[in-house]
């Protein structure tokens, strides 16, 4: 009889090309439907931006609610661009000006002041600031199951190309520490080579370059902000070594998202002192069943192999 776990492998199955039946529809309503921040992305997709334009482009998404009425010194000193290069990146989104790109941001950020989901839990009654954290977070869940989640056939390539990388490394320094041991741990149970890369520098590059040899094809890397500069580094270090890399990060822009081979965007909840990482998580745990669907009979022995291992050391208490 199988486990439960191996129950929930076979049961929670990634079902290929079943794509969200209004994902289309979805996307063509994003501008106008979509959370604050999808509604900022959606003006920016499409676009081929420089560095700099991609600084002033995060920057938007970032502090929406104080950017969309600054002036077009105070953004370029926010940023740290001159003011023609503001000028510049909002002709190229196809505004005459930066007063009527301000002009098409300004709504935008009243309605995440005004009409964020859950505003209220009854009538007259705001939210205190734990509820506004869980908020954001329902909000970045949200944006995860009309983006990402709408093409499942990206997480179903993705897990075959990391369940077919003997070994599999898996990249996270400072803060995504957390997230790339849990995916470690996890990825463990389902593949029979996971190694964990948590310090920079040389340490990092001897990994590496050991993995390559060993065999292994890709690096699954988590960048969660402040974004390390170390990680950057070891991710140029893993191209140069012949590696691929597959990037779970909150970035939409920027020199992280330009190394990568492959980048699946989630939002992380700042509304509290440190962050905290639900999307993060939830595609993680989607990400580990791709590569349990990628190799069922592999995945089935091995969970039922650490179950054998953990009757007879008894790991876990009888709940």
């Amino acid at each position: 009889m199988p486990s439960g776990q191996q129950a929930r492998a076979q049961a929670a199955a990634i079902t290929p090309g079943r794509r969200s039946a209004d994902a289309h529809a979805e996307a063509e309503a994003e501008a106008e439907a979509g959370s604050p921040a999808e509604r900022v992305r959606a003006l920016f997709g499409g676009h081929r931006l420089s560095p700099g334009q991609r600084r002033i482009a995060q920057f938007l998404i970032d502090h929406l609610t104080e950017a969309a009425f600054l002036s077009i010194t105070e953004l370029a000193e926010r940023v740290g661009v001159s003011q023609p290069s503001v000028t510049r990146f909002a002709a190229s989104l196809g505004f005459s000006g930066y007063p009527a790109l301000r002009e098409a941001l300004q709504p935008i950020a009243l309605s995440a002041v005004a009409g964020a989901p859950g505003e209220a839990e009854g009538e007259g009654r705001l939210r205190n600031e734990l509820q506004s954290a869980v908020d954001a977070e329902i909000e970045n869940l949200t944006a995860l199951r009309r983006g990402v989640f709408a093409d499942p056939d990206r997480i179903l390539d993705i897990g075959r190309e990391l369940a077919r990388s003997v070994p599999l490394t898996v990249l996270g320094l400072r803060i995504s520490v957390s997230l790339a041991e849990y995916f470690a741990y996890a990825a463990r149970r389902i593949h029979p080579d996971v190694r964990v890369v948590t310090r920079g520098g040389s340490v990092a590059y001897d990994g590496l370059l050991q993995a390559r040899e060993a065999g292994g094809t890709w690096v699954l890397a988590f960048a969660m902000p402040r974004h390390a500069k170390e990680t950057l580094a070891v991710v140029r270090a893993a191209r140069a070594a012949g590696l691929r890399v597959a990037l779970i990060t909150d970035l939409a822009f920027g020199p992280l998202v330009d190394e990568a081979d492959v980048v699946f965007t989630a939002g992380t909840g700042s509304r509290l002192v440190f962050d905290s990482y639900a999307a993060p998580g939830v595609l993680s745990a989607a990400i580990l069943q791709a590569m349990a669907d990628a190799d069922p009979e592999r995945t089935q022995t091995r969970l039922e192999k650490y179950e054998q291992a953990a009757d007879q050391h008894d790991f876990f208490l009888d709940d």
